[in-house]
């Protein structure tokens, strides 16, 4: 600082199953429910950072740690599947406010094990690597020991040098994991078109060099190279001053920032530290008096939870156009 409608189907084929279940032989193909699973194309295996994880049916009881993931699900209409979640970056999009107020908040930040376990949940969808953090019990091995599987958002994990992509497969992934790969698909293909969209405004302009400030005093806490942080940057018509930095989010000195000379600087909304505050911090930096970017106070913000593997990038990727390139991107 990452989606086929089961009802008719299983509608169909549950009729006549049911009428032939009294004289399948054992060892045939399964009826009822076991049907049902297989007509919505489960058994279903998928590898996530690692782990490979063999699903018979959809998950039923679903706990959620961090915003991003928390939304994927609330996106793909899943909010029946969930018996928990925990920690927000900031807050829900208005349009998830309704469903979010329904699912028990089980923890303000990240839960123990115990408040977990107590949810009695088959799945748990992290959002950061530290939602797995094994020192505080909650390690994805552990949990499998207790009957509990496990997804880590693949921003934490993918080595792919395409974040979009990588986004697009989150969704993909977890709305096949659900049985929901109809809803999947069609977030995905209007993703692309905003996307496009957005390229077609910017396509003949030049980009802005751009510095990433989230947080940071001795040193300045920014975006690096990888990740959805970059990816944002890029297609909406910037560069990324720090894209030389081989990971998500790093440190670079104040010297490199004045050196590299961004034209604008991204602030990351989050926290106890207001906007005003961390520009307030910057314009009164005297050793950064000559970055262009402080001369001409040229600033743009975009929320934390803006700025990770999440159903917001595509929207996130306009907001932050329109930032930095008011003038190509206004109707």
């Amino acid at each position: 600082m990452s989606r086929r409608t089961p009802a008719l189907i299983a509608a169909a084929v549950l009729l006549p199953l049911a009428l032939t279940a009294c004289s399948t032989p054992e060892g045939d193909e399964p009826t009822g429910k076991k049907a049902a699973a297989k007509s919505d194309g489960f058994p279903y295996t998928v590898t996530n950072c690692g782990v490979t994880t063999t699903f018979k049916a959809p998950p039923k009881r679903v706990v959620t740690m961090n915003q991003h993931v928390t939304e994927i699900m609330l996106e793909l209409g899943l909010t029946k599947s969930l018996v928990g979640t925990a920690y927000l970056d900031d807050k829900v999009l208005p349009k998830y406010e309704k469903d979010y107020a329904s699912v028990p908040v089980i923890a303000k930040e990240y839960p123990s094990y115990e408040q977990v376990l107590a949810t009695n949940p088959d799945f748990v969808y992290g959002g950061y690597a530290s939602a797995f953090a094994a020192g505080d019990g909650r390690g994805r091995e552990a949990l499998k020991k207790s009957g509990i599987e496990t997804r880590l958002n693949t921003e934490s994990c993918a080595k792919a040098d395409t974040p979009m992509e990588t986004l697009y497969e989150e969704v993909r992934e977890v709305g096949r994991t659900f049985g929901v790969t109809d809803r999947a698909e069609s977030w995905i293909k209007q993703a692309k078109a905003d996307n496009a969209a957005t390229a077609e405004k910017l396509k003949d302009l030049k980009p802005l060099p751009v510095f990433v400030y989230d947080s940071g005093d001795k040193t300045a806490f920014t975006a690096g190279g990888k990740g959805i942080g970059n990816e944002l940057i890029k297609r909406a018509g910037g560069t990324n001053i720090f894209a030389d930095l081989d990971k998500s989010f790093g440190d670079a000195s104040w010297e490199n920032v004045v050196a590299r000379k961004p034209e604008a600087i991204v602030i990351y909304d989050y926290g106890s530290t207001t906007v005003e505050q961390k520009k307030k911090r910057l314009l009164t930096d005297p050793a950064l008096a000559d970055v262009p970017a402080i001369k001409n106070k040229r600033f743009a913000v975009m929320p934390l939870s803006d700025a990770v593997l999440g159903v917001r990038v595509p929207a996130a990727v306009e907001k932050l156009a329109a930032q930095l390139h008011p003038a190509a991107t206004t109707p």
